[in-house]
């Protein structure tokens, strides 16, 4: 359960019907029936029933049914979002830190000129976060 923790879905607050043994849930708020009482929880299923692993801050379990990763922070299971300094792909830099902002046109007479401008800088932040070449 704590090894290599994979949940069937997201948080639930009413136990499966039929669990399998080694099949493992996320309790989620307001549980009911045999979770009562064990919010948070990773409850897994064996063949002497349920047995709890109580919410740890940090801990990380895989979501079978969506692939996901969800975190326990700050008190609670979250998911949807990564977090870090840098991402890459295939060992190449796609996203790093935010970039100033890039100031759109303003005013001119010669619209070609402030058009060519914008968009230099738009390559130029797409370029620095690594999204396109430069």
């Amino acid at each position: 359960m704590l090894l290599c923790a994979a949940v069937e879905g997201p948080p639930t607050s009413d136990p499966p019907a039929d669990p399998q043994p080694g099949q493992c849930y996320l309790v989620g708020e307001a549980a009911i029936g045999a979770w009562a009482g064990h919010e948070g929880a990773i409850a897994g299923f064996c063949d002497g029933g349920w047995r709890f692993v109580g919410p740890v801050e940090g801990a990380r379990v895989l979501v079978r049914s969506s692939g996901e990763t969800m975190l326990r922070r700050n008190g609670s299971w979250e998911s949807g979002i990564v977090r870090g300094a840098e991402f890459q792909l295939g060992g190449q830099r796609v996203l790093a830190e935010r970039q100033p902002a890039i100031a759109g046109p303003a005013g001119g007479t010669v619209a070609d000129i402030e058009s060519r401008a914008a968009i230099s800088a738009i390559l130029a932040a797409l370029q620095a976060h690594g999204l396109i070449e430069t």
